[in-house]
């Protein structure tokens, strides 16, 4: 497993104990307007949803990252890779607890991941699915230095999909990383 640093921000494997602190943040509304189907989670669900972030990891060799707060400890979100059967691609995603919005997580943590899917994970092309209300989540697509690539179908919705080549990336840019290996 692989561990980020920025700055700011450790991205670190999901464990037990961030279940309370995920369980508040897949249980806002606000925070979950724009993820999935758009409905909050129950503990039951959040667990299961906590459970198959870890499963990603076991079964792809990668997934989503907890974001903790270096400076606190405290879980922020997470942000890293989903890419289950039938999925339209690569994708790097982030939810952040709704204490978190407004800081430059997202874009901090989003291009540490960025880079290590590039440089690590050598992959041809990352994608995010972004519903078109969704102005936060463009705004950072669009500082990572994804473009619009046209709409695909999610969950039954009709989602934005933004991409960049590893041909487009920026090695190096502000918010880079430093990687342990755990």
């Amino acid at each position: 497993m692989h561990t980020l640093e920025t700055g700011r921000l450790t991205l670190r494997m999901l464990r037990e104990s961030d279940f309370d602190a995920y369980a508040e943040m897949v249980a806002d509304p606000e925070v979950m307007r724009f993820i999935g189907d758009g409905k909050t989670l129950s503990r039951p669900l959040a667990w299961r949803n906590l459970a198959s972030m870890v499963g990603h990891w076991q079964l792809r060799g990668y997934g989503p990252w907890a974001v903790e707060e270096r400076g606190t400890g405290q879980l922020v979100g997470r942000i890293g890779f989903w890419n289950p059967d039938g999925w339209p691609g690569f994708e790097l995603g982030w939810i952040l607890r709704r204490q978190f919005w407004g800081r430059g997580y997202a874009t901090e943590g989003a291009r540490a991941a960025l880079d290590f899917a590039f440089t690590h994970l050598v992959q041809p092309e990352i994608i995010s699915l972004i519903y078109p209300e969704n102005a936060a989540s463009i705004r950072v697509a669009l500082r990572l230095g994804e473009q619009p690539a046209g709409r695909v179908e999610i969950v039954g919705r009709s989602a934005l999909l933004y991409r960049i080549a590893r041909a487009q990336w920026v090695p190096g840019s502000p918010g880079s990383t430093k990687e342990a290996i755990e």
